[in-house]
C-alpha cells in the first residue's frame, strides 16, 4: 500500500539562486515565530525568502529581509510583510551557527520555507561560503554539460 503524503507537508518557498551563490557547507532545519496573519498568507503561498538573510544579534537568530504578503482578510490585525523574524534553534546550533559567521567569514541563507509534517512552518537555511565569479561559471558550465548529457541520452536511448 502507498504511503499518502501529508496535505499539510509543503514547500512554501525555495532560495533556488542560494546554490548558485554559495558553496553550502551545512544545513539544518529551524522554527519560526510567526503571526496568525503571517501562517493563513503562508498557507496561500505569498512568500519570498529569495533576498534573505539570517543573522546572529544579541544571542538570538534572526532572519531579515524575508517577505510574506498582507492577509487581506486580517484588517487592522495583519502584519508588516518584511519584518525581522526570530528563529527558533537549540544553543549548541545557535553557538556553532555564531562561530561560523564571526570567525569564518561565512554567512546564514535561507534554502527554503516549508510546512512539516504537524503543519508547523519551519525554515531549512545553511551555513554558505560565497563563490566567486569564476566558480560560478564552472558551476553553470557543469549544469549545461548535464543537460545537454541527458538529451543525447534520451535522444540515442
Amino acid at each position: 500500500m502507498a504511503q499518502k503524503s501529508d496535505p499539510n507537508s509543503k514547500l512554501i518557498a525555495e532560495n533556488r539562486r542560494a546554490r548558485f551563490d554559495y558553496f553550502i557547507e551545512s544545513d539544518l532545519e529551524a522554527g519560526i515565530m510567526l503571526t496568525g496573519s503571517e501562517v493563513k498568507s503562508l498557507r496561500r503561498g505569498q512568500s519570498n525568502i529569495a533576498e534573505s538573510y539570517a543573522n546572529v544579534e544579541q544571542g538570538e537568530l534572526w532572519l531579515i529581509n524575508s517577505y510574506i504578503a498582507a492577509y487581506k482578510e486580517a484588517g487592522i490585525f495583519g502584519h508588516e510583510e518584511r519584518r525581522r523574524r526570530k528563529l527558533l534553534v537549540s544553543r549548541r546550533e545557535l553557538s556553532r551557527l555564531w562561530n561560523a559567521t564571526a570567525r569564518e567569514g561565512m554567512t546564514i541563507v535561507p534554502l527554503s520555507m516549508y510546512f512539516n509534517d504537524r503543519g508547523i512552518v519551519k525554515l531549512k537555511i545553511g551555513i554558505a561560503k560565497g563563490k566567486k565569479v569564476a566558480d560560478k561559471r564552472e558551476t553553470e558550465a557543469k549544469r549545461d554539460w548535464n543537460r545537454q548529457k541527458q538529451r543525447l541520452l534520451r535522444d540515442r536511448g
